[in-house]
């Protein structure tokens, strides 16, 4: 990345940082700071952040292929929809996070890990890609898809759990702002909407060709 745009990247958080003031939403260093005194908790929330993505959205897209299939392609097309809007905006708004601006903010996951900067080296991620948060708007969605299909009450518990505690994790962890996830929420079940409307166009003209 240049320099004008890592310059942007910093501009943008600016904006963000602004934003949030405004509306009452700068609450990164509450929620950090409500977990730094206790290590455990910081542990908890970093394993919610590095283990709690990719191995249980791969998971679940690995069951839903196996018990319910057509929920599976629901979820796989919504995170391709919502993965493509979010590059654009990343393009369009590249945003620096939390942990690398001027808030006093510590990156817990770098400074109390090294389980997930080894999975994933900084040299192959876009830290500048903070806006919309698609750590948080692909766990919602899993959520969304296994509270659906489940009628188990343990599952709908993770089912809601589950974004909840990613939401929590992204800000506490100084990976991402509030106003982050939201925008990850509305990409998200955007991508989802999208999948719907494709699916009923094509089973209306399914039902008009049989007519």
């Amino acid at each position: 990345m240049t320099q004008s745009r890592v310059a942007t990247a910093f501009k943008h958080a600016d904006d963000v940082i602004g934003a949030e003031k405004a509306i009452g939403l700068s609450w990164e260093a509450s929620l950090q700071n409500a977990i730094l005194d206790h290590s455990w908790v910081v542990t908890a929330v970093n394993w919610v952040y590095i283990y709690g993505h990719w191995p249980v959205v791969i998971g679940v897209l690995i069951w839903l292929f196996i018990r319910h299939r057509e929920s599976y392609f629901t979820l796989r097309d919504a995170m391709f929809i919502s993965g493509a809007i979010g590059l654009v905006v990343f393009m369009v708004f590249p945003t620096a996070p939390p942990r690398l601006v001027e808030l006093g903010l510590l990156d817990t996951v770098t400074d109390r890990s090294s389980s997930y900067r080894t999975l994933q080296p900084p040299g192959l991620i876009n830290k500048y890609a903070a806006m919309p948060s698609l750590h948080f708007g692909w766990n919602l969605l899993v959520g969304v898809v296994l509270f659906r299909v489940s009628r188990r009450h343990i599952v709908r518990a993770f089912a809601i759990g589950l974004p909840v505690a990613m939401g929590f994790a992204v800000v506490a962890t100084a990976n991402h702002y509030v106003l982050d996830v939201l925008a990850g929420a509305v990409v998200a079940l955007t991508g989802l909407a999208l999948v719907g409307v494709v699916n009923r166009t094509v089973l209306a003209l399914r039902r008009r060709r049989v007519r």
